[in-house]
């Protein structure tokens, strides 16, 4: 029964409700313009989440967030399959409704890998250019941290929130890395270790992905509540068919969108920002084809969809004698940036001691086929023993790896699915080798026999989509300027991941939120 019918009178459209759109929402709404929000899964209800872990938690059940079907619908064709779905979330709040919630900056040299290292590209702003919004997102996101990582860039003030304290399994692995010489510092986190305003302090479900059932760790409900204070409108279930623009081609003109009961309506506005993610985001571009544009919209570069990237994941774990309490806490709490700047194998590469490896017990009992105290027993032997590490490796973007759409397929609207062409460089092996190489040696210095490793053979991604609306100066190899404007329509402005040159091997979200900062201001100051 919602109404779903267009805003009459929108200074700006946003398409999507995630982390990026939300912010750029919220800020503008506060700074008084008119403006809706086209978001194309539902609004989840704030008190399902308890019901959304138990589904969670019960075997054989399916996604929480609703992923999956003909509306998801994707297509692989590459050296290796992607596997979608696993981990993003349509609806108010994106995927930041199932994510860890771990947040930090980017290092300068991720900003000046082509000037540096001879390899990928450089961005058209530096570290500098967004030090300020990069503080600015700490705010908006409430972020718990500390000023204990030698390796990280200067900032300019502290986090709002105190860090979480290290784990039990933190300190465990910090005699190998005091042994070995590793630093071992705080990682900065979405959630809140004190209660605000906001949100309630962290509980300690251990649950952060699919669901915080406290709702202690940032959502982009967050951003999307304040949008509605201030005025803006959000319609959810509402995915964006097609973006129409003006005959001379230079200014989109209305965002056609479809409702559950099978209507068709146009949104039109003075500025449209799309914030759709990296698959999303270029999928509608090519959606959008013209006459003017037939390769896709703000496609004139050619560069939409293209040099995708990911993170790759290395891993390695075993058990211990010890009790090391290591699935207690459901995100990382310490980290190591002592291997990201330098230049072997050219790659950047965090290391991660994490506090999620082995049998949750929970998940044990629902699954076990004993019961009382033999049940207890398993649960004593299984849980609370296992030990193991993590590292996110840089993917360096490259042509060929990219977001195509697949005529061959057709989701619930009729529309071509994207299809992901993805694969691994050379260069990535290495950085994952050599992240197995450092995570083996710290594991072996406990005097635990690694019994499981995640290295090139068997990587999988972190979710983190990146590169395929990339930001430039030059318009015949970028898809938007340095203000995530797009080069060829100038009421077309770009938010998200998609828009980065390069990723680094830091978790992306926070920089996603210092650009979405960064382009609210430069709207406001068109509108």
């Amino acid at each position: 029964m919602a109404d779903r019918t267009p805003e009459p009178r929108a200074d700006v459209c946003v398409v999507g409700a995630g982390p990026a759109g939300a912010i750029v929402a919220a800020r503008l709404a506060e700074a008084g313009h008119d403006v809706v929000v086209l978001e194309a899964g539902p609004r989840f209800d704030d008190e399902s989440r308890r019901e959304k872990l138990d589904s969670h938690l019960r075997p054989g059940e399916e996604n929480p967030w609703g992923m999956g079907g003909q509306r998801d619908a994707y297509t692989n064709e590459g050296d290796r399959d992607y596997p979608l779905n696993a981990a993003r979330v349509k609806g108010v709040g994106g995927s930041t409704l199932h994510w860890q919630g771990m947040v930090m900056r980017l290092h300068e040299r991720d900003f000046e890998m082509q000037t540096r290292h001879g390899v990928g590209t450089d961005w058209p702003i530096d570290y500098d250019d967004l030090r300020p919004y990069y503080a600015a997102a700490e705010r908006e996101l409430s972020v718990a941290g500390a000023d204990d990582n030698p390796y990280a860039p200067p900032r300019e003030e502290p986090f709002p929130l105190p860090a979480f304290p290290p784990s039990r399994s933190d300190s465990v692995f910090a005699e190998a890395c005091e042994s070995l010489g590793l630093d071992m510092h705080s990682v900065p986190n979405a959630r809140n270790s004190e209660g605000t305003d906001e949100a309630p302090a962290c509980v300690g479900y251990g649950t952060c992905q699919p669901v915080c059932p406290s709702g202690a760790k940032y959502t982009a409900e967050r951003h999307v509540r304040a949008a509605e204070a201030a005025g803006a409108r959000v319609i959810d279930r509402v995915p964006v068919q097609r973006l129409d623009h003006d005959r001379a081609g230079d200014r989109l003109t209305q965002a056609t969108y479809a409702t559950p009961d099978g209507e068709t309506h146009t949104q039109s506005a003075r500025q449209f920002v799309v914030a759709c993610g990296g698959v999303e985001t270029p999928r509608l571009l090519l959606l959008s084809r013209s006459e003017t544009y037939p390769d896709g919209l703000a496609n004139s570069s050619g560069a939409v969809g293209r040099f995708f990237c990911d993170h790759l994941f290395a891993g390695a774990g075993g058990t211990d004698d010890r009790q090391t309490d290591q699935n207690h806490v459901g995100f990382n709490t310490s980290e190591c940036h002592q291997f990201y700047d330098d230049a072997d194998p050219v790659v950047g590469m965090k290391l991660e001691f994490l506090n999620y490896a082995g049998p949750s017990p929970v998940t044990t009992a629902l699954n076990a086929d004993t019961w009382g105290d033999d049940l207890l027993v398993d649960l004593q032997r299984d849980y609370g023993t296992h030990l193991a590490m993590g590292a996110l490796v840089e993917q360096l973007p490259r042509r060929e790896n990219r977001i195509e759409l697949d005529t061959s397929r057709t989701d619930d609207h009729g529309n071509p699915v994207p299809q992901i062409h993805w694969s691994l460089d050379d260069r990535t092996r290495a950085g994952l080798r050599r992240a197995n190489k450092i995570q083996t040696a710290v594991l072996s210095e406990l005097g635990v026999t690694p019994e499981w490793t995640v290295g090139p053979a068997d990587t999988g991604p972190a979710y983190h989509h990146m590169g395929t609306t990339r930001m430039g100066t030059d318009p015949d190899a970028s898809v938007v300027d340095p203000e995530l404007r797009t080069h060829d329509l100038d009421n077309c402005w770009l938010v998200g991941s998609g828009t980065f040159p390069t990723g680094g091997a830091m978790n992306p979200t926070l920089t996603i939120a210092a650009l979405a900062v960064r382009a609210a201001d430069r709207l406001d100051a068109v509108l």
